[in-house]
């Protein structure tokens, strides 16, 4: 409409629309200002409190390594280079927003950081990077790369390490126009200063979270090992060290903990009253091992503390253990290592002897039993015909000869349990860790050690055809399959190939793995 054919009254109307127009405007962008303004605040709370959380872990882990060394020394190391790193990054970053709120008379004034002239001067010249611009990104890169390069080979650390590189990365970005733009540009380039000033503090955040996220992870992977159950052993408690043919035995099987790593700091022991030399025990393996005479026949005590190192302090563990000396018996001792039967497909380590008896005035027979040394034995059962096989065994004392026979029963390998990253059953998970999960198998409650390999799976999404997987691992096809499951669904991985390293005995049927997607 042409200006010239309004009236005045017409005229000084539109005028006041344009100028209410103009103050909503200016209205909204300080509004905008004062959000991005107290985002700051909030984020800078935030990041002391994750600040004060990290410096507590490191002074605990100070401690840690103080009273166990062996154990904690490596991690605390490689946690002084996280926190190192973290911290010249982040000192940079407080410096730089220092120097933006510089003149800015009130630094929470936020409605008058609507300029974006300090970074613009300070990193860009026209189109190019200006050196404090370059040094900006040296100092992300400087990060990025430190991390990764302290934890690669660390075991539990990919994800880390790939979650690193990705929130810290420097690349070109695509900006909505499709135009490709430096990172730099993409993210300070005429922007608010206060805006600016959010992203930094936010970049500060991913710093501390990163750390926190890092040092969790170690002292997870530390603690996961030592609680392991590898590091166990099953231990004998009784009321008294010997029994009479006909009485009830009271034994108690109990869980000891062998960790070459926790070491006593101090031990203190006596056998049946007397203490105990220096030269009577060692340390080895995390055990104290007695290197004293059994003695007469009877019983003894061993009795008296262990003293560890805990939080600065030393904190006794008491012993008090009984053995029984009795005189040589003219019975034969036949005894399976780890179990009271034998398996097909594995060697089974045996103990044969007659107590008494020098190891080399016995000898044992029986189908598949070969000796190793001394009193050790082997027995190979797999191509032994029936489910039984008998163990004779003769000796000879003082000119006489005297024997003795075992019956140990025969049985097949157990069923294997299918695993997806060494978990059983049926698991939640999401579905990015689902793609480069590993396929495993293994025994159940398994006293031999047989590492089972998997050769192939089939994956089954509901509502989608099965694939079948060669590997251990998701192939193409099943990742694209997955991308087609919904939250909550149920996946299987069911027909678990898998094969025994150095055995030739065909396996049970490998139990199914059921996943129900989180996300």
């Amino acid at each position: 409409m042409a200006g010239g054919n309004l009236s005045p009254r017409q005229k000084m109307i539109n005028l006041m629309y344009l100028i209410f127009i103009a103050m909503l405007a200016l209205n909204m962008s300080k509004e905008v200002l004062s959000a991005f303004g107290l985002m700051n605040e909030k984020l800078t709370e935030s990041n002391q409190a994750t600040s004060e959380r990290n410096a507590a872990f490191m002074a605990s882990l100070e401690q840690k390594a103080t009273d166990q060394p062996e154990k904690y020394v490596s991690l605390k190391s490689k946690a002084d280079q996280i926190d190192a790193l973290a911290s010249k990054f982040d000192n940079y970053l407080e410096t730089l927003k220092a120097n933006m709120v510089e003149k800015i008379k009130d630094p929470t004034d936020y409605e008058v950081m609507d300029k974006g002239d300090y970074l613009d001067n300070n990193f860009f010249k026209g189109a190019k990077l200006k050196p404090e611009g370059q040094e900006f990104l040296d100092q992300m890169a400087g990060f990025r790369e430190g991390v990764a390069k302290i934890l690669s080979g660390e075991d539990g650390m990919k994800s880390v390490v790939s979650d690193v590189k990705e929130k810290f990365s420097t690349d070109d970005v695509t900006n909505r126009d499709g135009i490709k733009q430096g990172w730099l540009d993409y993210h300070y380039k005429g922007f608010p200063l206060v805006a600016s000033l959010t992203k930094m503090t936010q970049l500060q955040a991913d710093i501390k979270t990163t750390q926190s996220e890092i040092l969790a992870t170690m002292l997870q992977g530390t603690l996961a090992s030592e609680v392991s159950m590898s590091n166990y052993t099953t231990l004998m408690e009784t009321s008294k060290s010997a029994y009479f043919n006909g009485e009830q035995f009271d034994g108690e099987i109990v869980l000891g903990r062998t960790d070459a790593t926790t070491k006593p700091n101090r031990v203190e022991l006596t056998l049946d009253g007397r203490k105990l030399s220096e030269k009577e025990y060692s340390i080895e393996g995390g055990k104290v091992k007695l290197k004293v005479g059994a003695g007469s026949v009877g019983e003894h005590k061993i009795q008296g503390n262990l003293y560890f190192a805990q939080d600065g302090e030393e904190l006794p563990v008491p012993v008090n253990q009984t053995f029984a000396v009795v005189a040589k018996p003219n019975a034969a001792t036949i005894s399976a290592d780890k179990m009271n039967v034998v398996y097909r497909g594995v060697q089974n380590p045996m103990t044969i002897s007659f107590a008494g008896i020098a190891d080399n005035n016995v000898t044992a027979t029986a189908q598949g039993l070969s000796r190793v040394s001394g009193s050790k034995y082997v027995m190979d059962a797999q191509k032994i015909q029936g489910r039984e096989v008998t163990i004779n065994v003769t000796g000879k004392i003082d000119g006489q000869t005297v024997s003795d026979k075992a019956t140990f029963r025969i049985k097949d390998l157990p069923k294997p349990t299918g695993t997806l990253r060494g978990e059983d059953g049926s698991l939640s998970m999401q579905r990015n860790a689902l793609e480069i999960s590993t396929v495993g198998a293994k025994f159940e409650d398994f006293d031999f050690e047989l590492p089972l390999r998997v050769t192939g799976f089939k994956f089954k999404v509901p509502g989608q055809p099965t694939i079948e997987v060669n590997g251990n691992k998701l192939d193409a096809r099943a990742k694209a399959t997955l991308l087609k499951a919904k939250r909550g669904e149920g996946i299987q991985i069911f027909d678990i190939e898998a094969k025994a390293d150095g055995s030739s005995v065909m396996l049970k049927k490998v139990s199914p793995v059921f996943i129900e997607l989180t996300n």
